[in-house]
């Protein structure tokens, strides 16, 4: 990272809830035409969340602690504050002085930008300011939010013009919590109903409608130069699997979550 930082824009998406059997099964079944040909090896690695849900993962995150591999460790991070004895630090590990991987890459240069989707980032009140508050610049809108079918489509119009403001020689991080596999999800598949409400199966129809879109935000980032993109959810949610519905809990539904890096070549986005 210490290679990419300073050089590469940096795109840091959370698909936020989203469980990892079924981001595995969807990609292994070919359901993901889109993220499936940018994941290494066509495949998500398996990792665990630092955290049961949206809030406290996103602080561990921010503090540059992403979703750890599912294998006994210790990982080397791409990111870390400088701290003394941390076993996780490598050689390519970008170390910042600061408390948090926002405000660190803030003092090397780039410019930050938050495109908030679940209620954690709605900056409606204390708690719902916090997380975006890290940031130079954060946007939310209801039609961004858990309730909206056109929740992504939404958040990416906001990205592009996030995009389209800066000057060329401005290096950019641009972090987007995406909503749509968050409950409610049921609208994401035909014939799914309200009364009947969420399911696997709907969770998994909003992955495929975020599949949909997700290219024009990939293009959108690396139109500029070339991007490091990190894709990954914070945490999982169950669906009655052993009795529990949801998250905040400790379950393997919920603590195993995809996760995938990359780099976005600006001459594909040209084509």
């Amino acid at each position: 990272m210490r290679n990419v930082v300073g050089h590469d824009d940096i795109l840091l998406v959370t698909l936020d809830t989203l469980r990892y059997d079924v981001a595995a099964e969807l990609a292994a079944e070919g359901r993901l035409p889109r993220l499936g040909r940018r994941l290494p090896g066509g495949r998500w690695e398996e990792r665990h969340a630092p955290g049961s849900f949206t809030y406290a993962s996103h602080q561990a995150i921010f503090a540059g602690f992403l979703p750890t591999p599912a294998a006994p460790g210790p990982h080397p991070r791409l990111f870390a504050a400088s701290f003394a004895g941390s076993e996780t630090t490598a050689d390519g590990t970008f170390v910042y002085d600061t408390p948090d991987l926002v405000s660190g890459l803030a003092g090397a240069g780039y410019h930050t930008a938050c495109v908030g989707g679940v209620g954690f980032f709605n900056q409606q009140g204390p708690l719902g300011s916090v997380l975006p508050g890290l940031f130079h610049e954060a946007h939310w809108e209801p039609e961004f939010g858990v309730t909206s079918p056109h929740s992504f489509e939404n958040q990416i119009a906001c990205a592009e013009r996030v995009i389209a403001r800066l000057p060329a020689e401005q290096r950019l991080f641009l972090f987007v919590n995406v909503s749509a596999l968050h409950q409610p999800n049921w609208f994401h598949l035909p014939g799914a109903t309200r009364e009947a409400g969420d399911s696997r199966a709907t969770h998994a129809a909003a992955l495929e409608y975020v599949d949909r879109h997700i290219d024009r935000l990939f293009d959108a980032m690396s139109s500029r130069r070339r991007c490091f993109a990190i894709v990954c959810s914070d945490h999982g949610t169950a669906y009655g699997d052993d009795g529990y519905t949801g998250h905040r809990l400790g379950h393997t539904s919920v603590w195993t979550v995809p996760y995938a890096h990359f780099f976005l070549d600006p001459a594909e986005a040209a084509r």
